[in-house]
């Protein structure tokens, strides 16, 4: 199929049931960008989301940046905003419903996850350190505690500990998931090469279409390396965004 005619497709199969979640958000441009984009200027719009959700990430300037740049045509953009949204708010129905539409329609995998990733995404990553420091001292001061102000060690202090104890061994699985998926990307541009070496002049194994999930390796001179369902190889960081930005190193 032809990429025109399967962005008609795309553009068709979900365009209406993509809505945005006008949420208020601080910051001097979020405002207009609802503007603009109630005005069909997508494009305006687009860029205002993405310099709100620049100074101050957000839910709402990540998830209404994606919605204005898939009205725009820009799907590997949309998806990649998206996934911004749910690294912030696991939770939020919007970003997934959109995140499941445009992939059903464009024919995309969604990003293969590990077990133990797959448990980090249950909850914001910020979560996992809280509950893993709040459960290892749980679990230390009721065995020390007691004995530290002379009081009788009760069955509850036990469990108090058993309980924190295991709270932060399951934990630990999480925190290297969220590691792990902070090397997500999304292929942003259509039919972008696959490349043997970081050069523009290299030979490339194969072609990956806007919004194809990827996970970065390292960095070298403007590319990057990333590993696809369909082989590994290196592609322009113009084409590549990461879901957490800066956590690839050279």
């Amino acid at each position: 199929m032809s990429a025109p005619r399967l962005a008609l497709l795309l553009w068709v199969a979900v365009s209406g049931a993509i809505c945005p979640l006008f949420a208020l958000e601080p910051g001097a441009m979020f405002g207009p960008g609802v503007a603009a984009y109630r005005a069909g200027q997508y494009e305006t719009a687009a860029r205002l989301f993405a310099e709100t959700a620049r100074v101050e990430p957000s839910v709402g300037s990540f998830l209404n940046l994606g919605n204005a740049e898939w009205r725009r045509g820009r799907a590997g953009h949309a998806v990649l905003a998206w996934e911004q949204t749910l690294w912030i708010d696991p939770f939020n129905k919007a970003a997934k419903n959109n995140l499941e539409l445009a992939r059903k329609a464009a024919q995309l995998d969604a990003p293969y996850l590990a077990w133990y990733e797959v448990a980090s995404s249950w909850l914001p990553s910020h979560w996992w350190a809280w509950i893993t420091g709040f459960s290892l001292w749980a679990a230390v001061g009721a065995v020390l505690l007691p004995g530290i102000f002379r009081i009788r060690r009760a069955a509850w202090h036990q469990g108090l500990s058993a309980l924190g104890l295991a709270l932060f061994l399951l934990s630990l699985p999480a925190h290297l998931g969220v590691v792990q998926r902070a090397r997500l990307g999304i292929v942003l541009e259509r039919d972008t090469p696959l490349r043997l070496t970081p050069t523009r002049e290299a030979q490339y194994t194969t072609q990956l279409a806007a919004g194809e999930p990827v996970r970065a390796k390292r960095l070298r001179s403007g590319f990057v390396f990333v590993q696809t369902r369909r082989g590994q190889g290196w592609v322009e960081t113009s084409a590549f965004g990461a879901v957490v930005p800066g956590r690839v190193k050279q």
